[in-house]
């Protein structure tokens, strides 16, 4: 069992036009049932709600929410928003090509669509797709959404994968917020492209979108990413789970954890 002991925080916002600004902090109710989630599991992690309507945020382990990592295939987010907006890719459905080389998964060996790539987080795929856009336009799109540290490197198709590029839980629901809501610096039929294509689960009128991310590690296990957002009754609250992975097996804890924390929270 970890000794991970993990703080909840709430903290409200007084945001500027880019979900930028000072924050005060209060503690926040029912902490207790959302840091034993992470006990039980016995990961060290953190977890972020993002509600911009009511100007919350509610944070599991703050210190490490403000922490940057590389986002790993969180980052098929925004190399699909960027490919779309710059041209590179004509649709969510053309057919692009995976490269021919064999691969660690056989289903990444075939050529796809992004709809269908980002669903199995198909990574040859996306890594042709950032070569096509190219370092220029890569750099100068990546500012221009503010994303992390905005940084690529020198090899433009692994730079989310072994970094420079590093981006916080906190960056990761503020950047999804302004993406649930269009209010990107992008065209809004490319916003909606990409909602579209990361839309995972209906529950009674409720969305949830979202797309994991898996930072592998020598040996097995590594940092595991979930980020995405819901949509219940309108309200928009977007959320970021990473958590460091011992294991492989660890990898399945992702998604359950994060529904349950999103449930607790009532946001799912």
């Amino acid at each position: 069992m970890s000794s991970f002991a993990p703080r909840l925080i709430l903290v409200t916002l007084f945001l500027a036009p880019a979900f930028l600004g000072q924050a005060r902090a209060e503690t926040g109710a029912g902490s207790r049932e959302l840091e034993s989630l992470f006990v039980e599991a016995g990961v060290e992690g953190t977890f972020v709600l993002f509600a911009p309507q009511k100007e919350t945020i509610t944070s599991v382990n703050p210190e490490r929410a403000a922490q940057r990592f590389v986002p790993a295939s969180t980052f098929k987010i925004v190399n699909s928003l960027i490919a779309l907006g710059t041209g590179a890719v004509s649709s969510v459905d053309e057919v692009l090509p995976y490269g021919g080389e064999p691969q660690p998964f056989k289903q990444w060996e075939r050529d796809m669509s992004m709809r269908e790539a980002i669903a199995m987080s198909n990574v040859p795929v996306y890594q042709g797709i950032a070569r096509r856009i190219g370092k220029e336009r890569m750099d100068a799109m990546l500012s221009r959404l503010g994303y992390g540290n905005g940084e690529t490197g020198e090899v433009i198709d692994r730079f989310w994968l072994d970094g420079p590029l590093e981006i916080s839980a906190t960056e990761q629901v503020r950047f999804l917020a302004q993406l649930a809501s269009g209010t990107l610096p992008l065209p809004p039929e490319v916003q909606q492209s990409v909602r579209d294509i990361l839309l995972l689960e209906e529950n009674e009128g409720s969305r949830l979108y979202g797309k994991t991310g898996w930072a592998f590690a020598e040996g097995g296990g590594g940092l595991g990413w979930f980020v995405g957002w819901t949509d219940r009754d309108g309200e928009i609250r977007s959320f970021a789970l990473n958590i460091d992975m011992t294991e492989n097996g660890q990898a399945s804890l992702r998604i359950p954890m994060a529904k349950q924390l999103l449930g607790q929270l009532g946001a799912w």
